[in-house]
């Protein structure tokens, strides 16, 4: 019986020590910067119909390009294994010429200057 007793005293002091320790180690002032959700640096508690900068856009677009182009290109590696020599060289520079007229294009087309 003293056991028992002995074990629910010190369960309920370590549980009031916890209990102490996290309303201590609270901070004491609520930020509206860190409390507010991010999203991609705009303010998310402004109007949803501020002008969005088409800039962001095409930066964000070419990123998944070149992305998807990676999923791609790493299983062109492992056909190595599996096709000739010159049906794999071919079909890479094919891909590789692909990617090229598509970056040029965007070159071109002013999608990768960084001025605003």
């Amino acid at each position: 019986m003293l056991m028992l007793m002995t074990a629910i005293l010190i369960m309920m002091l370590s549980f009031l020590m916890m209990m102490l320790a996290s309303i201590i180690s609270k901070k004491t002032y609520i930020d509206r910067e860190k409390s507010s959700p991010f999203e991609c640096g705009f303010d998310s508690k402004s109007s949803a119909r501020s002008p969005f900068s088409l800039q962001f856009f095409l930066i964000a677009m070419i990123f998944l390009i070149f992305d998807v182009e990676i999923t791609l290109i790493l299983p062109l590696i492992i056909s190595l294994k599996f096709t000739n020599m010159l049906s794999f060289m071919m079909v890479t520079i094919m891909f590789m010429v692909i990617l090229l007229i598509g970056l040029f294009h965007e070159w071109n087309q002013g999608a990768l200057n960084w001025e605003y």
